[in-house]
């Protein structure tokens, strides 16, 4: 079989998926590219077992169907160097010997017989589908990803649980230390229901999305859902199991709030955690009247540093402690100029949310505090 696809089309959709590829594989198979001509669409499928990426690209040219595997490494890097131009696939059907021809050269590789790749699981006949905007989806997995654990006890917390109702769609994730919640109306379910989707596959998601645009079908049962955008269909296993009760452990009444410019904070915490100790990060930030003074200090190493910076601020004089790590990730996943601390005591989790939302999301985030010696 022969067929002629666009350089560049082919290895910026390879690339998009090759992602999905575990260095180590059980199967050697699953090393490979599946190719799938049927007419006149090429397919390219690969899967790590339990996370399944299918891409299309038109091709301008083929004289027949037919399915193939190839080593995904070698192909993406001989494609790489090539500028964009016309290639022309030949793929001999009985030998899998595969020649690809460009405009002043050849590549010659072996393929493999496609029937030894694996299938992609089928959602039952109770799946639940929902629509969402790619942007609205992206915006999500971008602000809570980096709070998902890497847990074996609590697998249940190594994803982002996706919570479905009737008048919005609720995005959660935590590792016990932090927390995110990203509320949207923008998007909503039919029916109450829920899913956890794991961190590989949500990475995947936020890694495509961004050239994407319209909308994203996602239809899921118990341990499987399907991803369809444009010219991506995803299909991963879930996280089975019963996410906690997230609204419970956010605490409501805050009577402590403190305003303070993103930037400049991000700044501060900056400069000042180079003297906090390695062990424990902690920065210790105490509250005056307008003024946070943020202090850290390395006993083991006789280093410390304290660095006062401007807030809106009126309440009793406090002091909390944080990790500045935990910190740092919470204030670079937020994009508002602003943002709030609510703070009850030293000992509860403080919460930070923007100063300004747009009016369809609700963007919340949590940490809790460090112990403070003094």
């Amino acid at each position: 079989m022969k067929f002629i696809v666009s350089s560049t089309a082919l290895s910026s959709h390879l690339q998009a998926i090759s992602r999905v590829i575990n260095s180590k594989n059980a199967l050697p198979i699953l090393d490979c590219f599946l190719f799938d001509l049927e007419d006149g669409t090429l397919s390219v499928t690969v899967s790590d077992s339990e996370t399944t990426m299918v891409t299309t690209v038109e091709v301008n040219d083929s004289d027949a169907n037919g399915r193939f595997a190839v080593v995904a490494k070698t192909l993406l890097d001989s494609l790489k160097e090539i500028p964009e131009q016309p290639l022309t696939f030949d793929v001999n059907a009985d030998t899998y010997e595969i020649t690809v021809q460009y405009q002043n050269g050849k590549y010659s590789l072996m393929g493999q017989n496609a029937d030894e790749f694996p299938q992609s699981a089928v959602l039952g006949n109770n799946a639940v589908r929902v629509e969402m905007e790619a942007e609205v989806l992206l915006d999500g997995i971008n602000r809570s990803v980096f709070a998902t654990a890497d847990d074996e006890l609590r697998p249940v917390m190594n994803g982002i649980y996706f919570d479905i109702t009737t008048d919005d769609i609720t995005m959660v994730a935590s590792d016990g230390h932090k927390l995110v919640r990203y509320k949207t109306t923008a998007a909503k379910g039919n029916e109450r229901a829920a899913f956890i989707l794991p961190k590989k596959p949500a990475i995947l998601l936020k890694n495509l999305l961004p050239k994407e645009s319209g909308m994203v079908t996602v239809e899921f049962d118990e341990r499987n859902a399907v991803f369809t955008l444009d010219s991506y269909r995803m299909v991963c296993r879930l996280i089975e199991g019963r996410y906690p009760n997230y609204n419970s452990v956010i605490p409501q009444n805050n009577p402590y709030k403190v305003t303070v410019d993103r930037q400049l904070l991000i700044g501060v915490l900056r400069r000042v955690s180079i003297f906090s100790s390695q062990a424990s990060s902690l920065i210790k930030m105490r509250l005056q009247e307008n003024q946070i003074v943020i202090s850290a200090q390395d006993i083991d190493f006789s280093t410390s540093a304290e660095e006062t910076m401007v807030c809106q601020y009126s309440g009793t004089p406090m002091s909390i402690g944080f990790k500045s790590t935990f910190l740092l990730d919470i204030l670079n996943n937020n994009s508002a100029e602003e943002v709030i601390f609510e703070l009850a005591d030293p000992s509860r989790a403080g919460v930070i949310v923007p100063v300004e939302q747009s009016e369809d999301e609700d963007l919340l985030m949590l940490l809790m505090p460090m112990m403070l010696n003094d």
